[in-house]
């Protein structure tokens, strides 16, 4: 079999790379609001973001978070999603996110990088030596605003579908190619929108 066409799509990729139009960076702001006003920011969301005339998308996944030592005292993470919806035809990810970068940016910044895959990738992964750390499952809403994506979900434990907290988590991301620091002002003034339904800040899981 030619290998053709995986040279081309390699040497197309590394260009991109080059010019730097490769989304490799997650911009984010979280927060969270209690159960009882959920709705209440659902409603404000839509008035704001741009699927207003098709209505809130809904999403419901399960997350494993896997763990590999290597040469290097902090571990890879890698994390596996899986639609649990209805008839989902949406394949499996897996996804790399990176330490949070140093600096004054107005939201947290960090290397991420999005894979689709097929359900044997949990084999594959134990194949290589990673560790389940642990799971969840995720069910909520999903709104867009232009590249912004804006999810509101109740996180249940994967175990016995018990909520973690009487609370939504909400989270605000941009993937856009590294250096673009214009997003994180954008993502700043429209989360002010949000308020006081929601305050959306960084953080930092090492400071916590």
């Amino acid at each position: 079999m030619s290998s053709v066409p995986a040279q081309q799509g390699i040497e197309a990729l590394s260009a991109a790379m080059k010019v730097n139009i490769v989304p490799d960076q997650e911009y984010l702001l979280q927060g969270s609001v209690l159960d009882a006003h959920v709705d209440v920011l659902n409603h404000r969301l839509k008035g704001l973001c741009d699927n207003v005339d098709i209505g809130q998308e809904t999403f419901h996944e399960k997350e494993m978070v896997f763990s590999i030592r290597g040469s290097t005292s902090q571990p890879l993470t890698l994390r596996v999603r899986q639609s649990l919806g209805s008839g989902s035809k949406i394949p499996w990810q897996l996804r790399y996110v990176g330490q949070p970068e140093l600096g004054n940016r107005a939201t947290v910044v960090r290397s991420c990088y999005d894979i689709a895959c097929s359900s044997n990738i949990l084999d594959f992964l134990t194949e290589l030596g990673c560790r389940l750390d642990f799971e969840y499952v995720a069910k909520g809403f999903l709104f867009r605003k232009g590249r912004i994506k804006v999810t509101v979900s109740k996180v249940f434990k994967a175990e016995n579908n018990d909520a973690i907290s009487g609370s939504h988590l909400v989270e605000m991301s941009v993937l856009a190619p590294s250096g673009n620091d214009a997003v994180a002002e954008d993502m700043k003034a429209f989360a002010d929108q949000l308020q006081p339904l929601v305050v959306l800040d960084k953080f930092d899981p090492r400071r916590s």
